[in-house]
């Protein structure tokens, strides 16, 4: 029998998830990607119970704006589950929403999920992801790395002798890694990626300003006027937050230089990680990536000037992938449609 039969035929309902730090992706085999929702969960505490109020795009809406008795979480930290409990009720609504709504679904229909996780997790961190997957309603739960499924997904040639390499920066991990003939031949994980971003421009604002702002201001910063390498016109926003000297609300005006400066130490680090990972790579293969290049995916990839600046610390020619942000779910659900094109070895399985 086919492997695409033994794991995945006959269920027109089995599902692709790429669940992030920041947001979460699902396609459904023979409908492509459903769902793209920030991975936030509302929760309301109630007389020492827990009830979920939103998930998705409304929770990410109450981020630093709910009362005592209500928390807007990411229940996902680097790539990891945090709250077991929180990420479970995130992922049965997700896939109970790209089902259609079926919440009681008998076992026979219950969909095959495949799931992404980031390289460098432990054991006992994938163990949390199945687990999580199938209580949540899957019949079979299958995980994939993150930069195999990237990789799958930017269209690269992961089963040819040539060397392909991938850099998908998340919300909360880094993945660099090598592929040829179908496996990883060396890969390094790192938890700084968009995530880290954000936090180094409220760090920023605060020691250089004297001014609080939020995680979803420094996100807005970071995609308005943020950048990795110099622009050919820099640019400046209006910046509203708390000042920390007299505790009122203060209005300045930020520039894009600013923000680069801001980015610098966790951008040094990620090129750090490539650099380590190019440094254990085969020469062979080496040879390869300087003349096929590197290819950047995922959102935090979308970066100003990132490529420009990998390009110039490695070396080696950096593209950014068209489809950066949905890699990682397209490579899972070209898994769906056709897993024998990949190494069992790599689809890990409980269920």
């Amino acid at each position: 029998m086919p492997l695409g039969d033994t794991l995945f035929g006959g269920f027109g309902s089995d599902m692709a998830i790429d669940l992030g730090t920041a947001n979460t992706l699902v396609s459904v085999k023979g409908q492509g990607i459903v769902i793209n929702e920030p991975s936030v969960v509302a929760i309301e505490n109630q007389q020492q119970q827990q009830r979920v109020l939103a998930v998705g795009t409304e929770a990410k809406e109450m981020l630093g704006r709910t009362p005592g008795s209500i928390v807007a979480m990411r229940p996902l930290k680097d790539g990891v589950i945090a709250d077991f409990e929180v990420t479970e009720a995130m992922l049965r609504y997700f896939i109970n929403k790209a089902a259609g709504g079926r919440r009681r679904m008998p076992w026979h229909s219950k969909p095959r999920v495949v799931v992404c996780v980031p390289s460098g997790v432990t054991s006992v961190e994938k163990r949390a992801v199945f687990e999580a997957t199938i209580t949540a309603g899957a019949r079979q739960a299958f995980l994939i790395e993150e930069p195999m499924a990237a990789a799958i997904g930017a269209d690269l040639p992961v089963e040819s002798p040539t060397g392909s390499m991938v850099i998908d920066i998340g919300g909360g991990t880094t993945e660099v890694a090598v592929i040829s003939l179908g496996g990883i031949v060396n890969a390094t994980s790192i938890r700084i990626a968009g995530d880290a971003f954000d936090s180094a421009i409220v760090q920023y604002a605060k020691s250089h300003f004297n001014l609080a702002i939020g995680e979803r201001t420094a996100e807005e910063l970071k995609i308005s006027i943020g950048s990795a390498a110099p622009l050919a016109e820099e640019v400046d926003v209006e910046v509203r937050g708390r000042d920390l000297l007299s505790g009122l609300p203060r209005t300045l005006r930020v520039e894009s230089e600013d923000i680069r400066m801001a980015l610098d130490d966790p951008i040094s680090k990620m090129v750090q990680a490539v650099k380590d990972t190019l440094d254990e790579t085969p020469p062979d293969l080496a040879s390869d990536l300087m003349e096929y290049g590197v290819v950047l995916t995922g959102g935090g990839g979308l970066l100003r000037g990132l490529d420009e600046r990998l390009r110039h610390d490695i070396g080696v020619p950096v593209h950014v992938s068209e489809t950066a942000l949905t890699n990682v779910v397209l490579g899972c659900a070209a898994v769906l449609e056709s897993p024998e094109y990949l190494s069992q070895s790599y689809l890990q399985q409980q269920g």
